[in-house]
């Protein structure tokens, strides 16, 4: 088709991967191994290089096209290809196979500072970055006013970038990458990185891209962010395209893969990240009187349990864990974080439970998913996404046997209403 800008044709990449090494086989062993005896530590060395190594396919034979002045979102789980996607896109990275043509100029904001370098001021990058882009001088001043006020980075000029934050840092990338004007904007889940006001100003400009004609490809997990921005969805899953359509059938396809995610034992989940010095193996919902429960109320006492393994049998000191709440668009809500509300970090011997209690669930009737993380010495042990579900009811959480509407939000707070007169 004549307005087609981007055309994506059985698109694969595929990585090598090195054969897997025991979780304890870490920079210490391998130091004892190699002081305590260094003839059988080489031979073991090489053995370990002569295995055959893994291919992992990022993406496998990926099909789509893309149309002038379309927004689309592209989601899916973590490890879906979603980010390798986007950097075979912008030729950042080579494809294995497949072919890729587009018709236009196009403009990325992948990771925080894509094409800056840390010794150049903000000024020197803003040039940089164009000319990396492809812009040309004229084009780069007529802009620069506006890229700079966008950015709010004026007092900070001509300091070099180095000594940004991470949020000075992304404000400026997005404006260069979003004020130059390419045909085809693509841009990666970088503007979790901003503060509220900064996103909702990055979603409205590249909505105004959109209205101009152009053409944003906008991965995200965020489904509100995808439904308001976007004209069309593309969902991956294990490197695949599983569904293309209207925003709202690919975030519906999207959330029942979760939930059905949410169901599966955690001692089956093989989709999982760390290093293994700890493995979660069940979930259990607990009522305000410790039954193990499918459903829970508004403003319930509830408990949230987890059965874990520790490899070797071993104590583990300095244990931080982290349970994080979505919501039905797979938004998130809030996390449970043990570092905050503890003294010191959690022990956890083997064959014990662990269990994070949450007083008067301020949740809205619904299904929630939760995932749990754990990090051993500040090093990720587990991380399940997903790794259960909880389905509210309606409670009574104000003790007034009402609750608001279903279109007030997801949470309940605790308030009261007064009437006094004028001070």
């Amino acid at each position: 088709m004549s307005d087609t800008v981007i055309s994506v044709e059985n698109l694969s990449k595929s990585y090598v991967i090195g054969p897997r090494r025991d979780p304890e086989d870490g920079l210490r062993h391998v130091l004892e191994g190699a002081v305590r005896d260094p003839f059988s530590w080489f031979r073991s060395r090489r053995g370990q290089a002569g295995r055959r190594k893994e291919e992992f396919w990022a993406l496998k034979g990926v099909s789509f096209s893309v149309r002038r002045g379309e927004a689309i979102g592209v989601i899916g789980r973590n490890g879906a290809g979603k980010s390798t996607l986007l950097k075979v896109l912008s030729r950042i990275t080579e494809p294995t196979s497949g072919e890729i043509r587009y018709k236009g100029r196009v403009s990325s904001l992948l990771e925080v500072g894509t094409g800056f370098h840390p010794e150049l001021t903000g000024r020197e990058n803003i040039f940089l970055n164009a000319a990396i882009l492809g812009m040309r001088r004229s084009e780069v001043v007529r802009k620069f006013d506006e890229i700079v006020a966008f950015a709010e980075v004026e007092r900070f000029l001509d300091t070099p970038v180095k000594r940004y934050s991470s949020g000075m840092y992304v404000r400026l990338a997005f404006a260069v990458a979003a004020h130059l004007e390419p045909e085809i904007l693509l841009v990666d889940e970088v503007l979790a990185v901003g503060d509220a006001a900064f996103q909702r100003k990055c979603l409205g400009k590249m909505g105004s891209v959109v209205q101009e004609g152009r053409t944003v490809l906008f991965v995200s997990h965020n489904m509100a962010a995808v439904a308001a921005l976007c004209t069309r969805g593309i969902l991956l899953d294990d490197g695949q395209l599983k569904v293309s359509g209207s925003p709202q059938l690919v975030m519906e396809e999207y959330l029942s893969k979760t939930r059905a995610a949410a169901v599966i034992p955690l001692s089956e989940r093989t989709d999982r990240e760390g290093n293994g010095r700890v493995r979660f193996t069940n979930v259990s919902v607990l009522n305000d009187r410790h039954d193990v429960v499918d459903t829970v109320f508004s403003g319930q006492d509830i408990s949230i349990s987890f059965d874990y393994e520790i490899p070797g049998s071993e104590t583990l000191n300095n244990v931080n864990v982290q349970l994080r709440f979505s919501g039905v668009f797979g938004q998130p809500l809030f996390a449970c974080r043990s570092q905050a509300v503890r003294d010191g970090p959690l022990t956890l011997i083997p064959g014990a439970r662990l269990h994070c209690r949450i007083p008067r669930l301020p949740l809205m009737p619904g299904v929630y998913t939760f995932t749990i993380g754990c990090r051993v010495n500040e090093t990720l042990g587990d991380l399940v996404s997903d790794a259960g579900k909880l389905s509210v009811v309606e409670g009574d959480f104000y003790g007034t046997g009402k609750l608001p509407p279903g279109t007030a939000g997801d949470f309940l707070v605790a308030h009261d209403w007064s009437v006094g007169s004028k001070p």
